[in-house]
């Protein structure tokens, strides 16, 4: 939403280390397609590197994790899938909100209020500064959706940023998710080097 001295936000870019691989979520997309060309080339790469893929279970992957993705309809989406493994260790997503009659003013008080909660405790929110503009830091986790049928509930482990692109009144989101133990420090390292690469374009009008 355009307003006097501010400017929508046209477009925004992203730059991902090369295991992020990005997923298809245009409605246009060819997922079926995409996730074969995909495993194969994946696959083809964990050669070269000294692994062997199941690349039945990758393209299984690739769909799924490509179709959770969908579901939301973001602005960007990335699946994490170093050398070697063939299902993905984290969701990398990325979606812009715009201000309306319900919330004409976004800020980042109101970001952290909406994009947290206290599932297993109370969320670790902090304030940041990018290139871009100020932005609010979530680290939080979550009870996983469709946990095993029988067995324990999983954890699903997300860092949240909430960017204020100078400039404009729409927000930029950027959430990064993961299911496996252990990859905390490695994934919060992640999210806070992709977030240094985001940029954005403002309309001409």
């Amino acid at each position: 939403m355009a307003r006097a001295l501010m400017s929508d936000i046209s477009n925004c870019g992203i730059v991902c280390p090369t295991d992020w691989v990005p997923l298809p979520i245009e409605p246009s997309d060819d997922v079926k397609g995409w996730a074969k060309a995909t495993s194969a080339r994946l696959c083809a790469q964990g050669a070269e590197a000294g692994y062997e893929l199941d690349k039945r279970a990758l393209r299984k992957d690739l769909r799924a994790r490509a179709d959770d993705s969908r579901s939301r309809a973001p602005f960007y989406a990335f699946a994490l899938y170093p050398d070697g493994f063939d299902s993905s260790l984290a969701t990398l997503e990325v979606d812009l909100i715009h201000p309306d009659e319900t919330i004409p003013r976004i800020t980042l008080d109101w970001l952290a209020d909406a994009f947290s909660a206290d599932d297993f405790g109370p969320p670790k929110i902090s304030r940041t500064e990018l290139d871009i503009g100020p932005a609010v830091r979530i680290r939080q986790n979550f009870a996983a959706a469709d946990p095993p049928a029988g067995g324990p509930g999983i954890l699903l482990e997300t860092v949240t940023y909430g960017v204020l692109p100078t400039g404009t009144e729409t927000a930029l989101m950027l959430l990064v998710s993961w299911t496996v133990p252990g990859l905390s420090e490695e994934m919060e390292e992640a999210a806070a080097d992709i977030v240094k690469t985001l940029t954005v374009e403002f309309d001409a009008s």
